[in-house]
């Protein structure tokens, strides 16, 4: 890393462990200079929750979560301002690393697709 001038932080530096198969649960810590890197159960990147299951349940109840605030101001919005707000806000953000979500069964994903239907 040094030779391309990059400094890690230990301060800001999360372990997350993704485990092959579902086994018992390690405690995990490393140590960096004058820190102790410990495991986290969820870590964010990017705008996206993992987990260490790969289950993205953290992630699709902030979506869902964050989506649904238009309920609330939704009594003061005309109709040309509410549809503006849903296309430029709520689907963008169910679009975005919608990929990630492919294979997921249908019981993980159901959150979003009652916020889809609703937005239309």
């Amino acid at each position: 890393m040094t030779a391309h001038h990059l400094k890690l932080n230990p301060s800001n530096t999360e372990l997350l462990f993704i485990p092959s198969t579902t086994g018992p649960h390690h405690d995990l810590t490393i140590s960096f200079g004058n820190s102790l890197i410990t495991l986290t159960e969820d870590e964010g990147s990017l705008g996206v929750i993992l987990d260490g299951q790969l289950s993205f349940s953290a992630h699709i109840a902030n979506l869902t979560r964050s989506c649904r605030f238009l309920r609330r101001i939704r009594p003061f919005l005309s109709q040309e301002a509410t549809q503006l707000l849903v296309q430029s806000l709520v689907i963008s953000r169910l679009d975005y690393c919608n990929s990630l979500l492919a294979g997921l069964p249908l019981r993980a994903v159901r959150p979003l697709q009652l916020v889809q239907n609703a937005a239309a």
